[in-house]
């Protein structure tokens, strides 16, 4: 991985300092008393979330470096583009902007990982996986080996409670205060040692807030659309388009839960669970995906009345601001980024060895207060307790 810092000339005329919202003063106050070094890199995307984050951290008066990771080749919101915004924010501000060549750890860690995923009949996360093993990790310990910065920023709407502030001594993960824009879900993996070194100013800005601040100080990408899509899909034009340049066509039946034949299909990867539409199905009432079966290459349907579920086994578990816990307890569960939290009794189960191996014992059943539906393999389980985030895993397969 090589880092290639950019020139940073005079920057352009700023209102440093002048806050138009309240959060964005509040917030500006906190970066001012942050206890310890005021040193820090900060992840910028070149998007505005980032941007304002960098802003902020330069107006309270921190020693800001900025830190792109260069993860693909070509268009994209990560790529091109999001390089030279990302420059472009660091020569207004007048700081240095470093860019990390992430490509083969991507390709590797993100890339890989789904083609596997996709291939085995699972829907993958890539989002968590991608802040623990590509982003958060490994750019705190090139800042810390490169640059000799101990703490990261990012524009992460989400917030951290660290460990003196806590009744137990953890770095606690919290919700964001927007709750439209909260994006804690995405952050369940991440260790308390990277929690400890991480910064989140926009942690209680609502999105508005964020651009009016950015647009009174003048930023560049104040007004910049947000990506709809997750980064490979934007930079293959669909997520289709990525699974097709990856995975080969391969045939299959798509079948009833009583393996009655209904149609075919070309890739178990182009599927996921509780899809609707899409399946070239003529039938008698709307039809759902209720199970993915890589090793026969199946697509199970079934309507909606039989597609919910009332549990779910969870694994890999990563518990954020509890201890792993030995008995039952009730938590709120969130199964996507988009669904909302819903009550349920968690169970710790025993690990198998697959899990002991991999270093990702923590395993748990989550028996729901009603049914869901939709519930996915590969997918994040994620675990609250007001706005509060315990911990959470992937759901798994229900043979596992």
């Amino acid at each position: 991985m090589t880092a290639t810092p950019t020139a940073t000339p005079a920057a352009t005329a700023l209102t440093p300092g002048t806050c138009v919202t309240p959060a964005g003063a509040a917030a500006l106050e906190r970066l001012r008393a942050w206890p310890g070094e005021h040193r820090v890199a900060v992840g910028l995307s070149g998007g505005v979330d980032s941007s304002l984050t960098a802003a902020l951290l330069v107006d309270a008066g921190w020693d800001v470096e900025g830190l792109t990771l260069w993860l693909m080749s070509g268009k994209g919101a990560c790529c091109a583009e999001g390089l030279v915004d990302a420059a472009g924010i660091c020569e207004q501000l007048g700081v240095p902007h470093h860019v990390v060549d992430f490509r083969d750890h991507f390709k590797e860690q993100i890339v890989d990982f789904l083609v596997e995923g996709y291939g085995d009949g699972v829907t993958p996360l890539p989002c968590s996986r991608c802040n623990r093993e590509v982003k958060f990790g490994p750019m705190l310990h090139w800042a810390q080996e490169e640059r000799g910065i101990a703490r990261i920023a990012t524009g992460h709407y989400a917030r951290v409670r660290h460990g003196e502030q806590s009744d137990n001594g953890r770095h606690q993960l919290l919700r964001g205060l927007d709750a439209r824009k909260d994006q804690s879900y995405f952050l369940y993996d991440l260790p308390q040692e990277a929690l400890g070194r991480l910064v989140f100013p926009l942690g209680e800005l609502t999105k508005p807030d964020t651009r009016a601040e950015a647009e009174q100080r003048g930023l560049r990408t104040a007004q910049k659309p947000e990506s709809q899509d997750l980064c490979l899909a934007d930079h293959y034009g669909s997520m289709r388009a990525f699974l097709d340049a990856h995975l080969p066509p391969r045939q299959g039946e798509i079948v009833l839960t009583d393996g009655t034949v209904l149609g075919q299909h070309d890739g178990i990867q182009h599927f996921t669970i509780g899809q609707r539409k899409g399946l070239g199905l003529a039938w008698k009432v709307p039809l759902h995906v209720v199970r993915i079966d890589g090793a026969m290459n199946r697509v199970v349907v079934a309507p909606r009345s039989e597609a919910a579920r009332g549990d779910a086994v969870v694994g890999a578990v990563n518990w954020v601001s509890i201890a792993p816990p030995e008995q039952a307890l009730e938590v709120e569960v969130q199964v996507r980024y988009r669904s909302g939290p819903e009550r349920a009794l968690l169970t710790p189960i025993p690990a198998t060895e697959s899990d002991h191996v991999a270093g990702r014992p923590h395993r748990c059943r989550v028996e729901f207060a009603e049914e869901q539906f939709s519930i996915t393999p590969g997918q994040a389980a994620v675990f609250y307790a007001g706005e509060i985030l315990l911990g959470g895993g992937l759901i798994q397969r229900d043979h596992q």
